[in-house]
């Protein structure tokens, strides 16, 4: 088959989890023979990097991006309100993009066009005008459900009544374009179930975030340490992380402290903001960007993923588990994994929770071994690169 994907990011270098999920779908099918041409956008957040990246991968991909502005802007923002437009997904949206998407269909046909996310979702009206091929939406998370969390745990009046009349402008848009596509992908059965309730008639499956385990091997079995490392991997530019941390470093980490006064939490991550970074202490480590997101996590124990908000699924913690780390992280944050609390992963939801679950890691040290044992069974068994992408593919022929 031959496959456009059209990307709201550069897929790489992988700096997140979104541009690995895009990533893994493009080797798979690469791997399975199919074409793949990548069309994406570039921002400030997420800058093209060709240069740093390998000559086979531009080759076979034929890589292309386009510049688009999407820093948020105040006035924007409220223009887009009073029109009734999205402004969390037509801030991607850009004349210049719509142009370059025009001339590749001109120039080539495909079977299917992929659209990697909602906010490429504005580009239909070209892709239907210029292709014949079957659009498929992939929808990473259901984006107005994070939105909706974060506005309700927002402090600020003001921008948690800004952030709802915003909100309900994406969800109509999110939920208008099961009408406009020819089939979805969703990321979880959770996310299934809601597009699926919402438009029955509209083909759809779930394709899981997956990964080749080749790359997330450990050399060494997991030796329990009697002061193990708490650490959070992820980037700091995605707002249910910053929260997240916020409060576990507020609420929970103090408390632990008191039990344990040697142990140590250090973040790691992209654009660790100002508003984490003043808790850096002895105890406290900012750790940054780190240069191997699987070495750092290989030296480190316990992974917390205190999320509060947020759809879809954390890809960082099934790459956790595939490395074999104890998990620990909120039903939010577990949300779309079929996972089992105290057999493959800890689940707490309030701060004594969170204490009592680190307590019990650290005075029973082995129980992190047999954690992250069944956390690796799982992943090789649920997120499997090479059967999801033969799923994915059983979906393309299905709406073809």
């Amino acid at each position: 088959m031959r496959v456009l994907q059209l990307c709201h990011k550069p897929p790489m270098p992988p700096v997140d989890g979104g541009c690995i999920a895009i990533n893994n779908i493009t080797q798979g099918l690469l791997n399975s023979g199919h074409e793949v041409k990548l069309l994406s956008l570039a921002t400030h957040k997420h800058p093209c990097r060709k240069e740093i990246l390998p000559a086979d991968y531009l080759e076979k991909t034929r890589f292309e991006t386009v510049f688009v502005d999407t820093d948020v802007r105040g006035f924007d923002a409220l223009a887009s309100l009073l029109k009734g437009k999205s402004y969390h997904v037509y801030r991607f949206y850009s004349r210049e993009m719509a142009q370059k998407l025009a001339q590749v269909l001109q120039q080539e046909s495909f079977d299917i066009v992929q659209l990697e996310s909602i906010f490429v979702a504005p580009y239909i009206p070209v892709i239907r005008k210029y292709s014949k091929a079957k659009i498929v939406l992939r929808l990473h998370n259901v984006e107005h459900i994070i939105w909706e969390r974060i506005a309700r745990n927002h402090y600020s009046w003001f921008k948690k009544f800004m952030l709802k009349q915003m909100n309900r402008q994406l969800k109509r848009y999110e939920c208008s374009l099961m009408n406009k596509v020819d089939g979805y992908m969703a990321i979880s059965d959770v996310d299934y179930k809601f597009f699926h309730e919402l438009s029955p008639a509209t083909p759809g499956t779930v394709i899981p975030f997956a990964l080749d385990m080749d790359n997330y091997e450990t050399e060494d079995e997991y030796i329990p340490s009697d002061q193990p490392e708490l650490f959070h991997l992820g980037s700091m530019n995605w707002l249910p992380n910053v929260e997240g941390l916020e409060w576990f470093l507020e609420e929970v980490f103090p408390a632990i402290l008191e039990k344990f006064p040697t142990l140590t939490f250090t973040m790691a991550g992209r654009s660790i903001p100002e508003s984490l970074q003043h808790y850096a202490s002895d105890h406290v480590i900012i750790a940054g960007e780190v240069e191997s997101a699987n070495e750092f996590m290989l030296s480190k124990d316990i992974m917390i993923v205190p999320l509060l908000s947020g759809s879809g699924i954390r890809i960082k913690i099934i790459e956790g588990m595939a490395l074999g780390k104890t998990i620990i992280t909120t039903s939010i944050g577990a949300e779309g994994l079929n996972v089992e609390n105290g057999k493959n992963i800890f689940i707490a939801d309030t701060a004594e929770e969170f204490v009592a679950v680190i307590e019990k890691c650290v005075k029973t040290p082995d129980i992190c071994t047999i954690i992250g044992e069944n956390a690796r069974h799982y992943v090789a068994l649920n997120h499997n690169n090479e059967v999801v992408t033969q799923e994915l593919i059983d979906f393309y022929h299905e709406i073809s």
